[in-house]
């Protein structure tokens, strides 16, 4: 938590009757209507008993005093107190991170690295410090590798521009996943139309899960890079992101993770995955729009062009040569958004408190109760029922348009995301062009869920 805003009360909460962990695990054993879902079928995070004498350095999961922390919770929309299903979109910020950006401004507001007074050293000083939050995050070997960007769109345009453009050449292959969203599809196209390469891709069960014998057969000495999704956002399926890369790399291909829709939900560690770059975006994880990371080993960084010139990014600079500072800085051209990098940092903090993996248990469970519920309505369709999922149930109802649920809900409170998703290639898979899609986060409850259920039993009724 950042440690430099007096505050009384960062995350401790009264309790506002909801239903935490335990009462959530109850409910999932009752008997309900709907047959429950095979043991495992959904994923987040497995479920393991803490080992006898060990204790945790994070608090027990509350999820009351999670939702204290979240003030637009309690946002009333058409007279009813707002449901965000909607964090596959974009999650809702803490208390801890409003705080930060406004303390920032407050106190520290100043461009960084290129002056003496004081708060041009106190805003460095905040903005690197976020930079080593994010490498510890991530579990980087450096935070030199931790490059800040917009978002996962323009970091996955940044090493299309970058590194591809400078080691795809004529004839060479980009593999990409079936499951991509619109951002690691369209940059690897202009690419290829640019340079001259092709791009294959992986295809995709039933389920919604990328079939890796497929996979295996797609790798070949053409293949430069692998750039896949860690989690679908439009069906929820987790990508066996690992083995995927591993395989890259015996095949002597680099490979990009988007891990836009993962590191909120699960932990992402880039030495365990193996990756050689990592993108993902500050408000996917409760953190301020604009602002994202592109982290990329350091001897590809080193050697890639910059993308962009300006300030901040150079060394000396003469009419006839410039030198340019080495990465990160090199690809940070211009007075970068360092307010919203300190915000991230907050954000990746207050999750570091209450702990990834206990926040993917608990979702997971709140996922498992939502399709336990969603699945047996009669006319709906579930869209993406791979074995390992984060947070999203996409569906359809027989009856009605996709945007006349979307409006239905909404007239209750309840915010879920309508279209295509930006990824109308794996819809398009399923015959689809839009599904509804509810996106869970650890500030979602029973309570909300069983608001939403009741709405579509309604329609489907009608």
């Amino acid at each position: 938590m950042p440690g430099d805003i007096p505050r009384e009360d960062l995350v401790t909460a009264q309790s506002f009757g909801l239903p935490g962990s335990a009462d959530l695990r109850a409910l999932l054993e009752a008997p309900a209507e709907a047959p429950a879902p095979a043991e495992g079928y959904y994923f987040a995070a497995p479920r393991q008993a803490e080992p006898q004498g060990r204790t945790s350095r994070h608090p027990a999961f509350d999820v009351n005093a999670v939702r204290r922390d979240f003030p637009i919770l309690q946002e009333r929309v058409n007279g009813r107190q707002l449901v965000w299903f909607d964090n596959a979109a974009t999650t809702q910020k803490p208390h801890q991170v409003i705080e930060r950006l406004a303390y920032f401004y407050e106190h520290e507001n100043s461009n960084i690295h290129r002056a003496a007074h004081e708060l041009a050293a106190r805003a460095t000083d905040a903005y690197e410090k976020a930079r080593e939050t994010v490498r510890r995050f991530i579990g980087a070997p450096s935070a030199d590798e931790v490059i800040f960007v917009r978002g996962t769109t323009e970091g996955i345009n940044l090493v299309a521009k970058t590194w591809g453009a400078k080691n795809i050449g004529e004839g060479d292959e980009i593999i990409v996943s079936h499951l991509e969203h619109h951002a690691n599809i369209v940059p690897w196209q202009q690419l290829a139309r640019a340079t001259g390469a092709k791009i294959k891709v992986i295809p995709v069960d039933d389920d919604g899960q990328v079939i890796l014998s497929e996979y295996q057969r797609l790798l070949g000495p053409k293949v430069k890079l692998v750039s896949v999704t860690q989690v679908s956002n439009a069906l929820g399926t987790v990508v066996p992101v690992k083995e995927i890369v591993d395989l890259a790399h015996r095949n002597g291909s680099l490979a990009l993770v988007d891990g836009a829709q993962s590191v909120s939900h699960m932990q992402v560690n880039v030495q365990e995955i193996g990756a050689d770059f990592l993108v993902f975006s500050g408000h996917k994880i409760f953190g301020p729009t604009g602002i994202g990371v592109v982290w990329g080993r350091k001897e590809l960084l080193e050697d890639m062009p910059p993308w962009q010139g300006g300030g901040n990014m150079i060394a000396d600079v003469t009419f006839e040569r410039t030198l340019f500072q080495p990465p990160p800085n090199k690809f940070e051209a211009g007075t970068g958004n360092i307010a919203d990098a300190v915000g991230l940092g907050a954000a990746l903090e207050y999750v570091e408190h209450w702990g990834i993996e206990n926040i993917g248990r608990y979702e997971h469970e709140l996922l498992e109760y939502a399709t336990h519920y969603l699945r047996p309505i009669k006319g709906v369709r579930l869209v993406g029922t791979a074995r390992e999922k984060a947070s999203v149930l996409s569906f359809v109802l027989d009856g009605y348009s996709t945007e006349e649920v979307g409006k239905a809900l909404n007239q209750e409170g309840i915010a879920v995301r309508t279209g295509h998703h930006c990824a109308q290639p794996i819809l398009r898979r399923f015959g689809l062009e839009a599904t509804v899609r509810p996106s869970l986060a650890f500030y979602n409850t029973c309570e909300e869920v069983d608001r939403f259920i009741a709405v579509i039993r309604r329609l489907a009724k009608a």
